[in-house]
C-alpha cells in the first residue's frame, strides 16, 4: 500500500471512532511528510492509489471517492465558491496529473479524466474527459472495449 494512503486509513479509523483530534493530527502528519492533503474525514473506497506518493494532491475533507480509483500528482478536488457540496467520484475512476475537479458535481463510474483537465460539470459513466473547458471525447468505453476483443 502507498504510504500516504496507509496514513489516511489510520487517520480515518480514528475519525470513524470519533477521536477527531488524533485523526486531524494524522492528516497534518500526512501533509508534512508526503505533501498531500488527504484528510481523515474524506470517504475513500477500497484499492485507492495515488501517483508519486500523492505529491501535491489536495482533497476536500467532505469528498467521497469510490473503489478502485487512481489520482495522480498535483490534482485538486474541492468546492466552488458559494457551493456547499463537493464532488462525488464514482468507482474505477482515473484522474490524470494536474487536473482540477470542483463544484457540486458527480463523476460517474469507469471514467478517465485526462491530465490538466478542469472538471466543473457532471460526467456520466463510461466516459473519457479532457481539456479546459472539459470535453467528453469518448463515451461507452466499456462496450467498445468488449467489441475489440
Amino acid at each position: 500500500m502507498i504510504p500516504c494512503v496507509l496514513v489516511y486509513r489510520v487517520g480515518n479509523w480514528f475519525y470513524k471512532r470519533k477521536i477527531k483530534s488524533v485523526s486531524k493530527l494524522i492528516s497534518y502528519l500526512n501533509r508534512i511528510i508526503f505533501s498531500v492533503w488527504l484528510p481523515s474525514s474524506a470517504t475513500i473506497g477500497k484499492n485507492f492509489t495515488v501517483g508519486y506518493w500523492g505529491l501535491g494532491i489536495v482533497i476536500h475533507s467532505n469528498t467521497v471517492i469510490g473503489d478502485n480509483c487512481q489520482i495522480n500528482q498535483n490534482v485538486t478536488i474541492g468546492r466552488n465558491f458559494g457551493d456547499k457540496l463537493v464532488p462525488v467520484i464514482g468507482n474505477d475512476v482515473y484522474i490524470g496529473a494536474g487536473s482540477v475537479v470542483f463544484g457540486e458535481i458527480k463523476i460517474g463510474n469507469n471514467v478517465i479524466i485526462g491530465s490538466n483537465s478542469l472538471i466543473n460539470k457532471d460526467v456520466p459513466d463510461n466516459c473519457t474527459v479532457v481539456g479546459n473547458p472539459m470535453k467528453i471525447i469518448q463515451t461507452n468505453r466499456v462496450s467498445k472495449y468488449y467489441e475489440l476483443n
